[in-house]
């Protein structure tokens, strides 16, 4: 139907024309309370926004002679972060000549990765990044 008609039908409701598809020939409109509709997208898009998860990634520090007190805080630690979801970077600093001992960092490396095997898995195998072995842990999915 022509604009004019379209546009005299919608005020007689007390609607709004709006243009579905302006590309198609000819236009598509549509007669409805705009916004009730705006309204309604919103709603949906609230909604999907509050069912949406964020993961962060946490990290976690240490050293290749860590004590084994702070080993079971930073533990306890990774532990409750893969426990809520995130991810975490585990990174082993070596200082000085620590760096002829490569060995050293990776068994507290894997000493962590055993620890926390029932909550989580590494995703790819540790590897160096300057003067750090940084692994990062993936918590498994939630059934």
């Amino acid at each position: 139907m022509p604009t004019k008609e379209a546009l005299m039908l919608a005020r007689e409701k007390g609607l709004d024309l709006v243009e579905v598809a302006p590309n198609s020939r000819p236009p598509v409109c549509r007669i409805m309370d705009y916004g009730r509709f705006k309204y309604q997208q919103e709603k949906k898009e609230r909604q999907a926004r509050k069912h949406q998860t964020v993961i962060h990634i946490k990290e976690i520090k240490m050293t290749t002679r860590i004590g084994e007190h702070d080993y079971q805080v930073k533990l306890r630690n990774i532990r409750e972060f893969l426990s809520e979801g995130n991810r975490v970077k585990v990174s082993v600093r070596y200082r000085g000549r620590e760096m002829l001992k490569p060995e050293l960092g990776r068994q507290v490396i894997e000493r962590v990765i055993s620890d926390v095997s029932d909550l989580g898995q590494p995703d790819r195998p540790p590897n160096f990044e300057g003067r750090h072995l940084v692994v990062l842990l993936i918590p498994f999915k939630k059934k």
